[in-house]
């Protein structure tokens, strides 16, 4: 007989969010990060799922209900190559354009004297992120925007126009995409939002890890400043895309900010006091963090304590897992930690046997989330993503646990205090109120409903340009 799949799928949420508040759930809840496994498992090429993201949608979801998982992304093959041929981004190696069909996306990082931000260029971020996004960054990682000052093109119009529609269309889709993991397979959609810490945001997409390395050396001070600056408008993205009801987390992935990328007296002057306000502001709003630590971040786990206890959820790649446990473990939940390369190359035993010695010891008081240490492309084995599944069903269950339905969370008590933007238009914002108002004749009637609906729409060009930096 058919299982009720809304009765299934509240279970889940019980489960998983029981885990991500460190709590102790019925059983160990399983959430693969899997991209282009699913379009390996579903019968697509790479090119497929990248795309056209119905595919993926469709790979998701059968691997959903095939596996029986608890959580899952959307689409963890997140980037839609439609869309960033819509705008006309340079900085992708497409699947079945520049890349064969059977290879996942790549990310192609310019050489450092064509970064997309030069080193004398500082003060223009600092001074207006968004402005400085939309005319100096635009221009130079799309093929098709131009520069202010320089002829505008029908392709230039094109860009904006197709980017932005087919942007709203893809976010939209998510919706549509989120209630039909809920009704077809009783799955939960495992997180909401993004942010990435200002730092990481200078090393991946405006001056790249070379530039930054050097300007951390010729110029640290203004290297400070622009994560200062960013700040705010990261955390004004991530909070608005972000789960309203606060119940998933928001994807936080970490790239270039730990050692040995930096120096451990640069991730102490740099990258974590520019991060920390972020995640305690987004956790004053009732907002969880998911701390996606991609590499090793175990010479940082020490600080991360200093965050309030459940703000975030800290998933362990490359890193010792028992050592998470032991500092982090009292604190916060865990997830991952089981090595991709098993999962690719070992065996079902060998897959088993690491999933019970994790359960056994980092899950054995609850907080923990099953999930391999990395995102799983098309060489993950569905022969032992089965076994961590079936191990963990069969190991992971806590005779004194519980899968009530949870409550909402709290709604927000309080706005950002202290991430205010300290120069140009504000986070979320292009064209000030106050200006467009000087552009009006006199409004004879409720000038607060003009307000509403210019700064609604104005935000949308916020978003876009924020957007494209941070997801694409």
């Amino acid at each position: 007989m058919a299982r009720n799949t809304e009765a299934l799928y509240q279970e889940r949420l019980a489960r998983y969010t029981t885990a991500l508040r460190n709590g102790l759930p019925d059983r160990v809840p399983i959430r693969p990060f899997v991209a282009e496994f699913t379009a390996k498992f579903a019968g697509f090429t790479a090119q497929e799922v990248t795309h056209d993201y119905e595919k993926a949608f469709l790979a998701a979801r059968r691997c959903a209900a095939s596996f029986d998982w608890d959580a899952v992304v959307g689409n963890m093959v997140y980037v839609w190559t439609g869309l960033t041929q819509a705008i006309g981004l340079t900085y992708y190696g497409v699947p079945g354009v520049d890349l064969p069909p059977t290879t996942g996306f790549q990310y192609r990082e310019p050489p450092p004297d064509q970064a997309f931000m030069r080193p004398d260029e500082y003060d223009a971020l600092i001074d207006d992120p968004t402005g400085f996004l939309y005319n100096v960054w635009l221009p130079r990682v799309s093929a098709d925007v131009v520069a202010p000052g320089e002829p505008a093109t029908y392709r230039h119009a094109l860009s904006f126009v197709k980017g932005g529609m087919a942007m709203l269309q893809y976010f939209n889709a998510f919706g549509t995409q989120n209630a039909l993991l809920r009704s077809e397979c009783g799955t939960v959609s495992a997180i909401a939002g993004i942010l990435k810490a200002p730092f990481d945001i200078l090393a991946d997409k405006l001056r790249g890890y070379v530039g930054l390395t050097m300007d951390m050396v010729e110029r640290p001070d203004k290297v400070l400043a622009a994560c200062e600056a960013l700040a705010p408008h990261l955390y004004h993205v991530a909070v608005t895309s972000s789960d309203p009801t606060g119940a998933v987390p928001i994807g936080f992935w970490m790239h270039r900010g730990c050692v040995p990328f930096v120096t451990p007296e640069q991730y102490r002057s740099h990258y974590w006091p520019t991060l920390k306000p972020i995640i305690e502001e987004l956790w004053a709003e009732g907002r969880q963090t998911l701390f996606y630590a991609e590499g090793n971040w175990d010479a940082h786990l020490e600080s991360f304590r200093e965050l309030p206890e459940g703000s975030i959820v800290y998933h362990v790649d490359r890193g010792d897992i028992q050592r998470a446990h032991r500092v982090l473990g009292d604190r916060f939940c865990l997830s991952g930690g089981i090595p991709n390369v098993l999962l690719s190359y070992g065996s079902p035993e060998e897959v088993r046997a690491c999933v019970a010695e994790i359960i056994r010891t980092v899950g054995r008081d609850g907080g923990y989330i099953v999930d391999a240490s990395a995102i799983m492309q098309d060489d993950t084995s569905e022969e032992n993503l089965r076994a961590m599944t079936d191990c963990a069903r069969e190991v992971g269950v806590y005779s004194q646990g519980h899968a009530a339905p949870v409550s909402t969370p709290a709604p927000p008590t309080r706005g950002a205090q202290g991430l205010s933007a300290k120069r140009g238009p504000a986070p979320g914002e292009c064209v000030p109120w106050e200006v467009k108002r000087a552009e009006l004749p006199a409004i004879e009637g409720d000038e607060a409903l003009v307000r509403r609906v210019w700064q609604e729409i104005d935000a949308l060009g916020a978003m876009y340009v924020w957007q494209v930096l941070l997801s694409f």
